[in-house]
């Protein structure tokens, strides 16, 4: 009885029905307001919005049934996102919706394999380099096949879909180097991983991606900071990245135009500072419950789906509904710092750790971008943007979170086996009231060291 009940505290209050029922009503009263808002209903909409709900409830179903628990309180939490992601592009173009639902699903798929994967860290040093040569590979590429794109060249273009390569990247970043500072025994790895991250940050710098290349910058000092605890060295490496972004402004005049409204939207309100002043007016025009879905302001805007989207949820959704998104995120961190405490390897603990890291700072920049607390840097928001590779992505960074926490109960306390106890002679305990384990291997001299390191603390009865 004792032990069930120690389990039971172990474990987090979590009651998977109520939350996805409560998901579930408000997904249908939001697709609702989708569909109803044309004089015919589309029967295209209708497949996507049910597909997703039995896609949530499947998934909770069949993952109770296969790991024996109903803890599902990090997916609950991605669907939710998702679903307002979904809601807010069937509003725009039930194309929109399809694409977003298929990347859903990928993303999922995603999820479940990388789980598996990371499960064996034998498995996962073997495929490291690999994994870290064909990410340098693809940004390579990426630099001669990618068609410029709102002045970067982060986007290949396949006809029917395109793919943003340094979304995938972000989620081998991670692996690389949380495997290389798990295994880290020598300087010579964590300079190995000092010039994969230098490689990476590079040619996103190349590719004009300023936003992506400050996430990777960030990611990287959280895993130097959480395997060394080094001030000192990550100030160095921070004093260097500012004197090199200063010499690229310096030689790219271009780069600090980008920058010039910052702080000063409302005098650039109809050029550079456009976006940021029609999403302040339209958030606050939406007040606490919003003006209904498809009926908002800012969807007129450039990039409304994509980079604005959190705006378009806060005018059109509601502001309570914008701070349950930003609640989710604050939820995936807590859930991380939950799992690195329950966490066998430091592998599992830095890799959870980064993950939330960057979905954290990637919100980070996305929020305040649109709202001029931050420059606007034009990276979207996980979960929620239109877009299928950061939807991959995003799914990617979480596997990393639940592989951290997939035990909930502390490992079963071992057995105490008494030694074999000589005629009158009274078995040693331990301070805990346990007798110890023989072991065969213990040398006399180091019984009698033990003994009598025991008798100076008093532990030994006599």
């Amino acid at each position: 009885m004792a032990e069930s009940k120690t389990k039971k505290r172990s474990q987090p209050a979590f009651k998977q029905v109520t939350v996805m029922i409560f998901i579930t009503l408000f997904q249908m009263l939001s697709s609702a307001c989708v569909l109803y808002r044309d004089e015919q209903m589309s029967f295209t909409l209708v497949c996507v919005f049910a597909g997703y709900i039995v896609v949530e409830w499947l998934y909770m179903m069949i993952g109770t049934l296969a790991t024996g628990t109903d803890y599902f309180e990090l997916e609950a939490m991605a669907f939710f996102l998702c679903g307002i992601g979904i809601t807010v592009c069937a509003s725009f173009n039930e194309n929109y919706a399809v694409k977003q639902f298929a990347a859903v699903l990928m993303g999922i798929a995603v999820y479940l394999v990388l789980q598996v994967m990371l499960k064996n860290i034998d498995l996962c040093q073997k495929v490291r380099l690999p994994v870290a040569v064909i990410s340098i590979v693809i940004l390579v590429a990426n630099l001669f096949l990618a068609g410029t794109t709102n002045g970067t060249l982060n986007w290949i273009d396949f006809g029917l879909f395109s793919i943003q390569p340094s979304e995938f990247v972000k989620i081998a970043f991670i692996f690389v180097g949380a495997v290389t500072l798990e295994y880290l025994i020598s300087n010579t790895s964590l300079t190995k991983y000092i010039i994969f991250s230098v490689a990476c940050i590079g040619l996103l710098f190349l590719m004009q991606d300023f936003g992506t290349a400050l996430i990777f910058f960030f990611t990287f000092i959280l895993i130097a900071f959480m395997r060394s605890g080094d001030v000192r060295t990550l100030a160095l490496i921070i004093t260097a990245a500012l004197l090199g972004a200063l010499l690229i402004i310096y030689f790219k005049p271009y780069v600090a135009n980008r920058f010039q409204a910052y702080r000063h939207v409302w005098q650039y309100a109809d050029t550079t500072g456009y976006q940021q002043v029609r999403t302040l007016v339209y958030i606050a025009s939406g007040g606490l419950l919003g003006l209904g879905i498809g009926e908002g302001m800012l969807r007129n805007v450039y990039a409304a789906s994509t980079d604005l989207v959190f705006g378009v949820v806060c005018e059109e959704m509601g502001l309570i509904v914008g701070l349950c998104v930003l609640a989710c995120f604050v939820g995936f961190a807590l859930f991380a710092v939950r799992s690195v405490r329950q966490s066998g390897s430091s592998f599992y603990a830095i890799a959870a750790c980064a993950a939330a890291g960057m979905l954290l700072f990637q919100l980070s920049l996305n929020v305040f971008g649109i709202t001029d607390i931050l420059p606007l840097t034009g990276v979207t928001l996980p979960f929620v943007s239109r877009g299928g590779s950061s939807m991959i992505c995003s799914w990617g960074l979480l596997a990393y979170i639940r592989t951290a926490g997939l035990q909930f109960n502390p490992p079963e306390p071992i057995a105490s086996v008494p030694i074999s106890n000589p005629a009158g002679k009274r078995a040693v305990r331990m301070s805990n009231g346990d007798i110890p384990i023989a072991k065969k291997a213990v040398s006399r001299q180091t019984r009698g060291t033990s003994a009598v390191t025991r008798a100076k603390n008093g532990k030994v009865k006599k």
